[in-house]
């Protein structure tokens, strides 16, 4: 099984961990600087951005003084609404075993098990802000120097 981060989501991460460094000040990332900063096509990047803002996560400005930022403090912003914006819900109503649709009248023999794995990581991810994501990505900045 793997679990891992789609694109989407992934830039989606990346792009609001650059806009969490910049927080301060209300300042304005441009898309390229953006995309530069944080290892993200820059081709691509306008269609996460654009998912965020629809989100209501991100805003954005257009002209010289314009760009992104979040619309509010990287601490009350979680990394599961970002993965969500982009991505959709993390839930599954297929179930694991037959692919179909899985009914609680009807469900499989590790239904309650996978229901409850899902559960307890949403959970954590509604937990992890992104203000946390900063002083962790600080911390590992920190030390590479």
């Amino acid at each position: 099984m793997q679990m891992s981060l789609g694109k989407r989501a992934d830039y989606a991460v990346r792009a609001v961990l650059d806009m969490t460094k910049h927080w301060q000040g209300g300042t304005r990332r441009k898309s390229r600087l953006i995309a530069q900063d944080m290892d993200i096509p820059a081709k691509y990047l306008p269609q996460v951005l654009a998912a965020l803002v629809k989100a209501g996560l991100v805003e954005s400005e257009t002209g010289p003084e314009g760009g992104y930022r979040l619309t509010s403090a990287p601490e009350r912003l979680t990394l599961l609404e970002v993965i969500e914006a982009v991505e959709g819900p993390l839930e599954s109503s297929e179930c694991v075993l037959r692919g179909g649709p899985c009914h609680w009248d009807d469900s499989c023999a590790i239904h309650e098990s996978w229901s409850g794995a899902q559960d307890a990581m949403r959970q954590r991810l509604q937990e992890t802000t992104f203000g946390h994501l900063l002083r962790v990505d600080e911390g590992l900045e920190s030390r590479r120097r």
